[in-house]
């Protein structure tokens, strides 16, 4: 990848990108993902919103730590993209459960609030990738190995996911500072009911205004349809949706899974004929089990250990 010149006259930035300060949060750090300042801050931001479990009117992106045990910790990191539509973020269904899940595999987890309807894109596509290569980039100090971090994306986090693996290279998702210069591919994508297309009729209707506008330009609606973007090197992904889910159709998990195959991009799709959106990690339910059909897909592609022999 080559270094803007932009991100060469910011070179000395590098050292504070790259060692942003950790906050404390109960035991669970919050790293800044724009210490330099968030692009395009809006000078009305105001102050979060959080309504149950839900956090909106995000302004100021960030990484929560959820850090794997040291007798598990195996190397690999996961960045969580909660969903809500891109207007809001599910913080404990869709961030805190899944996070805890990963950390008892010995995965370290990073709950990334990412910027919403207040911005639109392309806020939401450089936070991830900021995210990605803020990990990376500090891969030794939080223990985890540059080639083992994914991504793990609920609804329209899926569909913000699924842009990672495809846009990481994207010229929208660099802001000319130097770190931009890291890598910002995510070595595997785990998506669950995922919003994939922004082409009509399957796009999630609130996730397309809320992302793209009411009357968006057809380049930019396949620019950000993530099945239109699949290249052979898109990271191996792992779908889990259902027959049932009136709120995103199960098209956009199929038309990704064929993307990927006609691309010779390894991929694996779980498809459940009951459960509605947003099961997350309820148990009960006849979806209860993608965790452990995750797990397995895990060892199988050698990102956490094999199972103990009972």
């Amino acid at each position: 990848m080559k270094i803007t010149s932009a991100a060469l006259r910011h070179l000395l930035l590098l050292p504070a990108l790259m060692s942003a300060p950790l906050h404390a949060a109960d035991e669970h750090p919050v790293i800044d993902l724009w210490p330099e300042g968030v692009p395009g801050l809006k000078a009305d931001a105001g102050p979060e919103k959080h309504e149950g479990t839900n956090v909106g009117n995000i302004h100021h992106p960030s990484l929560t730590v959820y850090a794997a045990p040291a007798d598990k910790a195996n190397g690999t990191a996961v960045i969580i993209a909660p969903g809500g539509g891109y207007a809001r973020l599910s913080w404990v269904n869709e961030g805190t459960s899944p996070a805890e899940w990963l950390n008892s595999l010995g995965v370290t987890a990073f709950i990334l609030k990412y910027r919403v309807k207040e911005y639109g894109q392309p806020a939401p596509l450089r936070d991830v990738l900021r995210a990605l290569r803020t990990v990376r980039s500090r891969a030794a100090e939080f223990g985890v190995k540059t080639d083992r971090i994914g991504l793990l994306g609920f609804s329209a986090g899926g569909h913000l996911g699924a842009s990672a693996g495809t846009l990481y290279d994207a010229p929208e998702g660099r802001t000319g500072a130097a770190i931009d210069a890291v890598n910002g591919r995510p070595d595997f994508l785990l998506l669950l009911y995922p919003v994939i297309t922004m082409q009509l009729p399957y796009a999630h209707p609130g996730s397309r205004l809320n992302l793209i506008g009411a009357h968006p330009d057809q380049a930019l609606v396949d620019h950000l349809s993530p099945e239109l973007q699949v290249t052979k090197d898109t990271p191996p992904t792992f779908l889990v949706a259902t027959e049932e889910d009136k709120t995103v159709p199960v098209q956009n998990s199929l038309i990704f899974f064929e993307a990927l195959k006609k691309a010779g991009v390894p991929a694996e799709l779980h498809i459940y004929e009951k459960g509605a959106h947003g099961f997350g990690l309820k148990p009960g339910l006849e979806t209860s089990e993608w965790p452990q059909l995750a797990a397995t897909w895990l060892r199988l592609n050698r990102l956490i250990p094999a199972a103990a022999k009972p």
